[in-house]
Parts: C-alpha cells; structure tokens; sequence
C-alpha cells in the first residue's frame, strides 16, 4: 500500500477500499490464469467457471470506477492497471465468442479493447523502465487487431498496424531483447493476412469499401413452397487448418494461429453480429449469460495444426454433443498425404488422405522417418477415421492436394452424408495466389470474388460490384430450383438443404463446379471440384441454364472471352 502517509492515518473506509480492491484483483487473477486449465472442447464444463470470472471481472471493474480517487491516492492505481483491467476483460469476451460462436460478442470485446486506446491507458508504460509492461502493450494490440480482423474493420486495422509498429521499433531499441524477430513476424503476417482478399471494391471516391461476408438478411434463397427438404440444423462445426509451406498449392498467409482459409469458412459460417447491448436495451458490460434468445450460429471449433489425436478429441466431443436432429460439419484444410503403394483394392485407409501435425521433421509432406510400405501414413485423417462419426448427419469439406481420398465414401449408418471436394489441381497462373488463399474456399466464401480472381480481376467500382451481386442472387435461388427439383439427386443433399448455412454452401459449391468447367484455363478433370455423393451434372454443374447464367455474369463483368461455349466446349 503506498499511501500518503503513515498506515494508521489512513480512515478505516479508505483502508477498506483499498483491502477490498486488492482481493478482487487477486481473486481475478486467480480465475484468469485458470482459465488455461479449463478442457477446450466440450459446451458445459467451461461455463460455470467462465460465469464466475466475469462476475469478478464485472465487479472489479465497477469497483474501480466507484472508488478511482481512493485507490488513486491510497493504492497508487496506475493507468496502465486499469488498461490491464479492460484487455483481460476484452479477452473473455474475444474467448467467449470462441467457445460459443455467438458474434455479437465480439463487439463487446473490441469496444473494451477501443476504451483502452481512447483513453490512452497505456500511454504511460512508454515512460517505465519495465520491459514487461511494454510486451503487455504489444500484445494488446495484437490481440485488438486480431478482434478488428473478425469484425472486417480493415481501415482501423492498417491504423493499429502502424502503431504496433512503431511501439515495436521503440520497444527493441530501448530494450535488448531476444523477441524482436517474432514481432516482426506478427507485423509481417497481420499485413499479408489484410492484403489477401484478390480482389478490392472501390467506391467513386476510389477509396476501398469494405465488404461483409457473414451470412445476411436475405442472404440464402428461401425455401420454396413445395420443397420438400430436410428439417436438420448445422450445430457443429471443426474448422481444421494445416497446410505445410513446402506444398505450392497451399496457402500460407495465416496471422494468430488462423490461416485465411480458416478465417474464410469462419465468417461463411457465422451471421451478421448484432449488437447486445442494444439487443438487450442495457448499457454496460454484458454478462455472459445475456444472449439473444436464439443461438444464430453454429458451435465452432478452430484447430490450427492439429495432431491426429487433437482432431480425433475435438470430433469425438463434438459427436458426443450434437443434439438430436443436428448436423456436425468439418471442414479440412490441409496438405494432401497421399498412398506410397497402391492396391487392387482402394479402401478407405488405401487412397491417403490430408496432413495432421506431428512433432517429427517433415519433409514435402513427408516424413523422413519412414516405415514399411505396407503400411499406412499415421499423421494422416484417411477418410475411414471419419467412418465412426457417419453414425449421425455428417457434412464434410476437403480443400486440399488429396481431396479425391474422400471421394470414394461408404455410408455405413444410413445417415446423410456430403463430401464437397475442392480440385487437386489448378492451372500454373491461379497457383501464384495460392500463398493468399484456395480458389475452393474462396467460392465458398464469396463466389463473386472467386469469380473475379479467376477472371484475373482485382478492382471494381462498387456499382458493378452491387449489381453483380444482385444478378448472383438470382443465380443462387436458380440453383436452389434446380438442386430441389432433381428426380435423381441424392436425398443427402435435400436432406441437408433445410438448413440456411449448408444450403448457401451447396449452392456456391455448385456455381465454383459450373464456373471452373467452362472457363477456358481449367481443362483437366482433376481441376474440378468434385462431391459425395455425385452430382447429377445435367441437373446441377452443366444444366443450360446456369451455364448461361455464368455467361451472363462473364458478359457483364466484360470478361466472357475466358469461357467456353456451348460449342467450343464440346471441342475440349
């Protein structure tokens, strides 16, 4: 206690304040640190734990404000202590997104994470000669920008890039130390993850607009009366991220422990936030038990580079939660490891499958130490791994070299099942970008900058841009039309097709299939998504109409030269 006087001058309720705020601090702390104890998969054993923390958080944030003159004068409270406060508090927020995959707080987290540099809470830590309060500082800012990256606030986030890196240039030269190369590296990947989009948007002004990719009001065609669909609901999802840099077909650009494409299916899987606060008609911290009434998005699990037996946790926990009348999606992301001998017989450990992270060296995908031909690759999910999780509706995406091992599926159970499968190969020019990102997830994503990038566009007025929308909105409740009234298409897809996210997935998947089979750079058959169950390709990829409808949006955009006609197609 560093009060202004002796001990015993200080009044008893000041004294009070002080021994009160100090408790609430170290029982925060207490609670914070634990939090890495807790398991991170699983929906309920986290929750009680998470609720106790914000409870102590929420008061000795209160505290503080009530009391800031007392514990300025009697405790010595520092601003950078308060700034210290507001991140930990900004970072339940950012985690309790990440366990619950509910958007909307996120705006909680990035308006605490903006409180702190309004009010320049850290400004003074400049001045300290403690090179540990200035590391706090920087992972601050990295953990805000990271919060601005998943709320597509790109402009603040060039602003951020810039003061984190001159603080970083201050840091290193005021103090010798061993981590300036990884700060440089956090600079470097924050920058190449917000030059990724192929494409940009410019309004008149030529100034970059930015555009959201969640999922929207009147985003995904209705249902149609007479449909018959499924009445599934997307609950979970793994989104598996381990591409290797020696695979040139690979993308690299991650920032935080998630790569652009793990990034990309994030936001293609979650609504437009709402914000809480004013959901809830409340001013103030949210707890974490107010929510909206209805849980909007699915529950999501980020893997970076995960061992086999990390995924093989993570799918058993979520298989072992899914509700009843729910679907479980994973979506894989990683090198391709493909078989070293082949059989008479293709089974479902004889085709390889993709890459999961080991500790040993590893070469080209390959791992140096290697074993009897005979046998199988074990730092690899062969689809047979998948076979126990086929019990209940299972909706799997490969974006990968060796996306084909999943094309040969048995369904075992009965239960829907759809494998939607990226190409295997790209022509040499699209491979260039690949460091930026998969052609495949990007259709996924946002069909329209995939188009585009194929098209070798990277600007466009945001007029065109609009309009181009609209027509695809068309497009999209077409290929609805055409997936729903299909005589021969799987009953897996319709079955799945009832659910908003799997639907406007389905439906993308299908506009990439038609778009790559005509454009006249893609003429291998392995530089075609592909799917499991089959598609009719008559009814779906190569129905007239949408091949007409691509066409369109060719001509529109002035760029119909690059695809194949009716009758130059037959000539391929």
């Amino acid at each position: 206690m560093t009060g202004l006087g002796a001990e015993d001058d200080i009044p008893l309720g000041e004294r009070k304040t002080v021994t009160d705020f100090c408790y609430l601090l170290d029982k925060s702390k207490q609670l914070f640190n634990g939090l890495r104890d807790l398991p991170q998969y699983g929906h309920k054993q986290w929750q009680s734990y998470f609720g106790r923390t914000f409870d102590v958080y929420t008061k000795l944030w209160k505290f503080q404000q009530q009391h800031r003159q007392v514990l300025d004068n009697r405790y010595g409270l520092k601003r950078w202590q308060i700034g210290e406060v507001a991140s930990k508090i900004g970072q339940l927020y950012y985690h309790y997104y990440l366990r619950t995959s509910e958007t909307s707080y996120l705006n909680e987290a990035f308006s605490f994470y903006s409180a702190i540099r309004q009010r320049s809470y850290y400004y003074q830590v400049s001045k300290e000669e403690r090179p540990e309060l200035v590391v706090k500082k920087l992972r601050y800012y990295a953990r805000y920008i990271v919060v601005c990256l998943l709320l597509n606030k790109m402009d603040l986030v060039k602003v951020l890039v810039k003061e984190l890196s001159e603080e970083i240039e201050d840091y290193t030269q005021r103090f010798n130390t061993e981590d300036q190369l990884e700060w440089n590296l956090v600079l470097q990947e924050v920058a190449a993850f917000v030059e990724a989009d192929p494409v940009v948007v410019l309004n008149d002004d030529n100034a970059v607009v930015i555009t959201s990719n969640r999922l929207q009001e009147g985003g995904v065609p209705p249902l149609e009366q007479g449909m018959v669909v499924g009445q599934l609901t997307l609950a979970d999802a793994l989104i598996v991220g381990n591409c290797t840099t020696q695979d040139n077909m690979e993308p690299k650009v991650k920032f935080s422990e998630l790569t652009i494409d793990m990034f990309r299916m994030l936001q293609a899987l979650e609504r437009e936030p709402v914000n809480l606060a004013t959901q809830t008609n409340k001013t103030g911290p949210l707890e974490p038990n107010e929510k909206p009434a209805k849980r909007e998005n699915p529950h999501k699990y980020l893997l970076y580079k995960p061992t086999f037996s990390q995924l093989y946790t993570f799918l058993s926990a979520s298989f072992k939660e899914l509700p009843a009348n729910s679907v479980l999606l994973v979506y894989l992301s990683a090198s391709g490891v493909f078989p070293t001998a082949r059989n008479e017989y293709d089974g479902p450990y004889d085709v390889g499958g993709v890459l999961t992270n080991t500790n040993r060296d590893v070469v080209n995908g390959e791992t140096i130490q290697k074993r009897n031909q005979a046998q199988k690759e074990m730092h690899c999910l062969h689809p047979g791994d998948l076979y126990p999780f086929t019990r209940k509706p299972l909706f799997v995406i490969v974006d990968s070299s060796n996306s084909t091992a999943y094309k040969n599926f048995t369904n075992l159970f009965g239960q829907p099942i759809v494998c939607l499968l990226s190409p295997t190969v790209y022509p040499k020019s699209m491979q260039d970008q690949s460091q930026r990102g998969s052609l495949f997830t990007l259709f996924l994503y946002n069909p329209l900058m995939g188009f585009l990038s194929v098209c070798g566009l990277s600007s466009m007025r945001q007029g065109l841009w609009d309009k181009a929308q609209d027509f695809l909105r068309k497009v999209y409740r077409d290929i609805g039309t055409l997936i729903t009234r299909s005589r021969v298409i799987d009953q897996a897809f319709l079955q799945f097709y009832g659910d908003e996210f799997l639907r406007l997935l389905m439906i993308r998947f299908v506009f990439c299939s038609a778009t790559l089979r005509l454009h006249k750079l893609f003429r291998e058959s392995r530089s075609f998504p592909d799917s499991y169950p089959q598609l009719p390709k008559q009814d779906t990829v190569e129905n007239t109409t949408l091949q007409k409808h691509v066409h369109e949006l060719a001509a529109m955009l002035d760029v119909q030269n690059l695809f194949c006609n009716n009758s130059t197609l037959d000539n391929y």
